[in-house]
């Protein structure tokens, strides 16, 4: 059925600074879903600061939707892509008042 079927790049945002400071967002609808995620998106979205990750929302085959939050990592229930981008700014923002 999805044979003739391509992924659809939504979204392709990259700012980051001479610091290596900065957002990343890319956004892809999937014929199928990526294992275990059962919606039909692959993402990844990560803020870095100095070229270290401090948060970063992905979800890669095996591993499903989940988020990185300085060293740790949490599950992630996606819903839709914009509240994926609104969770993900919210992060962002909330990593930089704290640190």
């Amino acid at each position: 059925m999805f044979a003739n079927m391509k992924a659809e790049l939504i979204t392709r945002f990259h700012n980051i600074s001479d610091d290596d400071t900065g957002i990343e967002m890319v956004i892809w609808k999937l014929p199928a879903p990526v294992s275990p995620s059962t919606h039909g998106y692959k993402y990844r979205l990560v803020y870095v600061k100095q070229g270290l990750r401090a948060v970063g929302f992905d979800n890669e085959r095996g591993k499903g939707d989940h988020k990185h939050i300085g060293a740790q990592q949490f599950p992630y229930e996606f819903t839709d892509v914009d509240r994926l981008v609104d969770d993900f700014i919210k992060e962002v923002e909330k990593w930089q008042n704290e640190h």
